[in-house]
């Protein structure tokens, strides 16, 4: 799995220490950890309290790296692990203070992250055996989009588009705003050629106006089963189908059985618990 660059991990994480430290990359601002003598070395471990999908352990690396390269970390598990509660992920060994100012950045991103692998993997294991596949959507922590997206692919999804720029995914206002959906599939397709062209549609009608005019995906947001099914009967393989709208862990399975391409949910990024992490350290 392909994590975001590392000039993007360390700029995240660098600006996540930043406000723990009082707008600057300082550790002398830590003055708690101060408390404690300089030449006090330590050991300590990161468990998790339940299961989960691991997931950001390169922006982890990062916070203890910003704050002091000496400190050491040999992992126990990599991005992707399914483990059960009380599995250490972690051993860490250096300066005391430097382990202390790190501890709660390194954890932020380690419990969200590994918060949206796993519920990706607890939805993907719905589709489990069908051709269906679990995507995202735009609907990520602010300023975390592509370390998110990395999240998905950890818990066994696949992303949609990044963001604004790779793909058109024409909806309601857009439609409006356009004139109609055969006008905006035809100037997506002109001015972009060859970039992927969705098309929302809430109805049968709409549908058959997206499939009219050429869409390579036609997401069909809050269909009904039965809806769906007849939007599958019209399509006859002629383009990717999308269901969004309405996707509840109890309605996945039967999904699955639907012959659709794809199911994408805000709720793998957006309903998100952080996962239950803690720092245990002894004195070297």
């Amino acid at each position: 799995m392909t994590s975001p660059d590392m000039q993007s991990i360390r700029e995240q994480v660098s600006n996540a220490l930043v406000e723990d430290l009082g707008g600057e990359l300082n550790a002398a601002n830590d003055i708690t950890a101060n408390l404690i003598d300089e030449s006090v070395t330590a050991k300590a471990t990161i468990i998790t309290r339940e299961p989960c999908v691991v997931c950001g352990i390169a922006w982890a690396n990062q916070a203890f790296a910003l704050i002091d390269e000496s400190v050491s970390l040999t992992w126990h598990v990599k991005d992707g692990d399914k483990v059960e509660a009380d599995t250490v992920l972690v051993s860490l060994e250096g300066s005391a203070r430097a382990i202390l100012t790190a501890e709660r950045t390194a954890l932020n991103f380690l419990q969200t992250l590994s918060a949206t692998a796993s519920m990706t993997a607890f939805y993907a294991k719905f589709l489990a055996g069908s051709n269906t596949k679990i995507l995202d959507t735009r609907k990520t922590l602010p300023g975390l989009r592509y370390a998110q997206k990395y999240a998905v692919r950890c818990g066994g999804g696949q992303n949609h588009r990044v963001g604004l720029f790779d793909a058109f995914l024409i909806k309601e206002n857009h439609i409006f705003s356009c004139g109609n959906i055969e006008k905006a599939v035809s100037r997506a397709k002109t001015m972009m050629p060859g970039k992927p062209v969705e098309v929302e549609v809430e109805n049968l009608a709409e549908f058959k106006q997206a499939l009219s005019a050429g869409a390579d995906i036609v997401m069909l947001d809050n269909f009904s089963n039965e809806q769906i099914q007849q939007a599958v009967a019209l399509n006859k393989g002629q383009c990717k189908l999308e269901v969004s709208g309405n996707i509840t862990d109890e309605r996945l399975a039967s999904l699955a059985q639907l012959g659709v391409d794809y199911i994408s949910s805000g709720a793998l990024t957006k309903h998100v618990q952080a996962i239950d992490l803690s720092l245990r350290i002894t004195l070297s």
